[in-house]
């Protein structure tokens, strides 16, 4: 078969162009969400600023099936062209909110029973021994100085990636598909 018989693939359709299979607009349509949900497993990103990590987050957090990713309203990115184009889609299917208390987010999702697992070099647990089956809200920090001790001190549970190597810690959308992926692995 020569070169010239080679058919050129047409471009899939850009992801961006995808209606949200979900939305929510507020605290209120949120934990509706949650509620019908099974199993919720809530990926929350405290302080992401970078773009292209929110888009990672979101595009890993749709591959996990993440019930919905939420940040602050203030000190965070939102959803942008350039987050619609590396989330590969995951912007437009995965639940988005930004809220103005990440803290008082957290105590009500004690109250509703999902258990809060933070990610924090501080963490003395490790993520491999941790139990995702229930419910669960996975938090992470941002890019530049991780997860606030404030926001740990609501935490159930703060867990550590082991390292081997010279590296001490992780891209947050490194991270955070790490940890997605641990979770998705013990609910199979």
């Amino acid at each position: 078969m020569g070169r010239n018989s080679v058919k050129k693939l047409k471009k899939p359709p850009r992801h961006s162009a995808l209606a949200a299979v979900v939305h929510i607009e507020n605290e209120d349509d949120l934990f509706d969400l949650i509620e019908r949900t099974e199993n919720p497993l809530l990926l929350v990103l405290e302080g992401v600023q970078d773009p292209h990590n929110l888009g990672a987050c979101l595009r890993t957090a749709s591959g996990a099936g993440v019930t919905a990713v939420l940040a602050p309203v203030k000190g965070a990115c939102g959803i942008t062209p350039t987050v619609r184009d590396i989330s590969c889609g995951g912007a437009d299917e995965v639940p988005f909110l930004k809220v103005k208390n990440i803290g008082m987010l957290l105590r009500k999702f004690h109250d509703e029973g999902i258990q809060i697992i933070g990610t924090s070099d501080r963490g003395g647990g490790n993520l491999y021994k941790m139990n995702f089956k229930p419910p669960t809200a996975l938090v992470l920090g941002s890019e530049g100085w991780g997860l606030r001790k404030v926001t740990g001190d609501l935490c159930d549970h703060l867990v550590s990636i082991p390292m081997a190597g010279k590296v001490d810690c992780l891209n947050v959308s490194v991270s955070a598909g790490v940890c997605l992926y641990e979770a998705v692995r013990q609910r199979l």
